[in-house]
C-alpha cells in the first residue's frame, strides 16, 4: 500500500478500476435524476391554473310590498240599475243596462309578513255609465203607465281591504268593502201619468251618494321596487239604498313609498 493515501482514492486504489467507475456512474445517474424530478415538478406546478381569490356571493334582493301608495286607475263598467229606487221605494223594480268607462285616483297601505300582503286600499272614479229604457211603472201594486227613463252614473268610490299572497313581485289579492256611487234617474215621455204634476213623483230623482258593498280581485305586478301595475275586477251593489248593480274592470299604476 502506498504511503499518503487517504479516503477515495485509497479505495479506488483497493479496488479494480472497473468497480471505481461503477460506483461513480451511479452516484452521476442520481443526481441527474433527482434534478430532473425537481425540474418537472417544477414545471407541472407552473401548468396548473392559478386559485382565485374567494369572493362572497352578493345577497338576492327581495321584492317588498310594505308601504304607502298612491295610483292611477282606468277601465270599463257594466251593470244593472232599477232606475226607480231612485224616486221611491212605492215603485216595482224595473231595470235595464248601464255602461261606460272610467277614470280615477287610488291610494292606500299594506304590510308584508313572509307571503301574505295586507292592507287598505280607496279609490275614486269619475265614469260616463248610463242608460235608458222604456217600460211600464207601477207604484204601490197599480200600473200608472208606461214611461221612458234614463239615468247617469257620476262617482263611483270605495273603501276596501286587500289581502294577497305575494311571489317576489307577483302579488294576487282579494278585496272586500264599502262602496257609494252618485247618480241620477230622469223621466222622459210618459203615457198614462206625468211627473211633477203636484204628487211625490218628480221628474228628476235627488242626486245622492248611495251606500253599497265593493267585493273583487286581481294581481299586481312590480315593475321597479316602488312602481307596479295591477288588473283587478270590482263588484259593487248589494245594498238595499244602492239601486246599481254593476262589474268594474280596471288596470292601475301605483307609486309606492317605502319598502
Amino acid at each position: 500500500m502506498k504511503a499518503g493515501l487517504r479516503g477515495p482514492a485509497f479505495i479506488c486504489a483497493s479496488v479494480s478500476r472497473a468497480k471505481c467507475r461503477g460506483e461513480k456512474s451511479v452516484k452521476k445517474s442520481g443526481i441527474a435524476g433527482a434534478v430532473l424530478a425537481i425540474s418537472s415538478a417544477g414545471a407541472f406546478a407552473a401548468d396548473l391554473p392559478m386559485e382565485m381569490p374567494y369572493k362572497a356571493t352578493p345577497a338576492i334582493a327581495v321584492y317588498n310590498w310594505t308601504g304607502i301608495y298612491i295610483g292611477a286607475n282606468g277601465g270599463y263598467a257594466t251593470g244593472q240599475q232599477n232606475p226607480l229606487g231612485l224616486f221611491s221605494s212605492d215603485f216595482a223594480p224595473f231595470n235595464y243596462t248601464l255602461s261606460g268607462g272610467m277614470f280615477g285616483g287610488t291610494f292606500g297601505a299594506q304590510i308584508q309578513s313572509g307571503h301574505v300582503v295586507m292592507g287598505l286600499e280607496g279609490d275614486i272614479d269619475w265614469t260616463s255609465m248610463s242608460g235608458s229604457a222604456t217600460g211600464p211603472v207601477t207604484k204601490l201594486g197599480f200600473f200608472q203607465g208606461t214611461a221612458t227613463i234614463s239615468s247617469k252614473v257620476s262617482v263611483i268610490d270605495t273603501l276596501r281591504t286587500r289581502v294577497g299572497y305575494a311571489w317576489e313581485n307577483l302579488l294576487f289579492y282579494g278585496t272586500f268593502g264599502l262602496a257609494l256611487t252618485n247618480d241620477v234617474s230622469n223621466f222622459g215621455q210618459t203615457v198614462g201619468f206625468t211627473c211633477n204634476n203636484g204628487t211625490v213623483v218628480a221628474c228628476s230623482s235627488v242626486t245622492s251618494w248611495h251606500p253599497g258593498l265593493a267585493a273583487g280581485a286581481g294581481f299586481e305586478y312590480g315593475l321597479t321596487p316602488n312602481l307596479s301595475t295591477k288588473v283587478e275586477y270590482i263588484w259593487v251593489g248589494a245594498a238595499s239604498l244602492n239601486t246599481l248593480k254593476e262589474n268594474m274592470f280596471r288596470v292601475g299604476l301605483n307609486w309606492r313609498f317605502g319598502g
